[in-house]
């Protein structure tokens, strides 16, 4: 595993994607109608230190897949709770939907990692690949969530 596979170069990874998605939320977040696909698009952004490190997007499909079910419905399970309860049912809706949604995305992960395999597509973790994939689909997923939240079903911000 080379050194920008390894937990620094992720760390790293990690420090400057997060300060690029939550300046990017940070000037978004009360344009209701924008921040689901801005959200969206801030999922490709994982991409590139991926390819940076010398990995295909498709060999971290498992993680991505497994980011994109949990949070997009956990995403669901809070803002679900916020409807019923405010704030506190929105931290209840989340944090009991993210235990039910991680069992139900790992089902998802362990199916595309068979699949992977079977293609023969090296799929084997590595921190890079691991948190990178993870961040990625967790943004799409959670993008697609308020996309549809804040256009679909016209839930708006109180």
């Amino acid at each position: 595993m080379s050194n920008r596979q390894g937990v620094l170069g992720a760390m790293t990874s990690l420090v400057i994607v997060t300060s690029i998605v939550v300046a990017a939320v940070a000037f978004t977040i009360y344009h209701v109608r924008f921040i689901g696909p801005v959200v969206l698009l801030l999922g490709l952004l994982p991409w590139i230190p991926i390819k940076l490190a010398g990995r295909s997007i498709r060999s971290t499909g498992a993680d991505i897949l497994f980011g994109a079910v949990d949070t997009g419905l956990m995403a669901m399970a809070a803002l679900i709770g916020a409807e019923l309860a405010g704030v506190l049912g929105a931290v209840v809706g989340g944090l009991v939907g993210d235990s039910i949604t991680n069992s139900l995305a790992g089902t998802f992960e362990g199916r595309a990692s068979e699949h992977l395999r079977n293609h023969g597509i090296d799929e084997a973790r590595t921190p890079m690949s691991a948190s990178m994939g993870k961040m990625s689909g967790s943004l799409i997923g959670a993008g697609i969530t308020l996309t549809l939240a804040w256009t679909v079903t016209g839930m708006a911000l109180p």
